[in-house]
């Protein structure tokens, strides 16, 4: 009962701080637009893309503008640092918590406390909500420095994922819950148990492997390029010693996840 409790307040206190949120956002933004540095016909058009390809259109612009102006961009500019998109994330993940807590409890009736909590993690974290961002190609729509374009910032997860939480914020701003809940719905909850294999693979293979007693799982890094801050990393997993699968990504950690996903495919398929 005490769990039951815990997560009505929870849900209670997270829609509180949205409005707070969105209060606070409210009276600062009224008096800060976006500058004309970027209102070229080329921004225009893009942004008019982007809503064509999310189906939503804005009636204030510049909230979708401003969700996809990145820190790097504000800082080549010369801009004040609350130029970026930072702002609408830190509103977007207060309401993306909201809206995936409630669909979980209404999925999962009997699942407890522990495992919503889990679930709703692996569901918003930074690799999933990458990998919805590049379902409709976020990164190409994002505002840019140039020295953040040319390490590949268009293709980093800890960019794409904050300006896909940016676009919440900025789409509940702009129209409201209803309208963030379509795009969460539409967009982020979906396909979740592909999601839930691809991100969770390590978990997923660790217990196939003891059901079925194939042996240890082990992890090998082969191989590693590019610079220091643009490093991307091969990983190998091998069960019973035998190699099953290998899989690169920006971290270890990433490249070991998408290892353990070729793994299960490979598995499965001998069985």
């Amino acid at each position: 009962m005490k769990k039951f409790l815990k997560w009505i307040l929870a849900g209670i206190l997270t829609a509180g701080s949205i409005a707070m949120c969105v209060s606070a956002y409210g009276k600062f933004s009224d008096s800060v637009t976006v500058t004309n540095h970027i209102s070229t016909g080329d921004i225009n058009i893009s942004m008019k893309e982007l809503e064509k390809k999310i189906g939503y259109t804005f009636e204030n612009h510049k909230l979708l503008e401003r969700a996809m102006m990145h820190s790097s961009y504000t800082n080549e500019k010369h801009l004040e640092k609350y130029r970026c998109n930072e702002r609408l994330e830190f509103l977007g993940d207060a309401v993306l918590e909201l809206i995936s807590s409630e669909y979980l409890f209404g999925e999962l009736p009997r699942v407890s406390e522990g495992e919503l909590t889990k679930t709703r993690a692996s569901m918003v974290c930074e690799p999933s909500l990458a990998m919805c961002a590049r379902d409709i190609d976020l990164g190409s729509y994002l505002l840019l420095g140039k020295g953040e374009e040319a390490t590949g910032g268009r293709m980093r997860d800890s960019i794409t994922s904050d300006a896909m939480e940016a676009l919440i914020g900025a789409i509940y701003l702009d129209g409201g819950f209803t309208s963030a809940k379509e795009f969460i719905h539409r967009f982020i909850l979906t396909d979740l148990e592909d999601k839930k294999l691809f991100y969770d693979s390590k978990t997923i293979l660790q217990e196939i492997v003891q059901a079925n007693k194939a042996g240890n799982i082990t992890y090998e890094l082969v191989g590693e390029e590019g610079p220091d801050h643009n490093k991307t990393f091969e990983v190998r997993v091998r069960i019973g010693g035998q190699p099953y699968g290998s899989g690169k990504g920006r971290s270890k950690k990433a490249a070991e996840q998408k290892a353990a996903y070729q793994a299960i495919i490979m598995y499965r398929s001998m069985k």
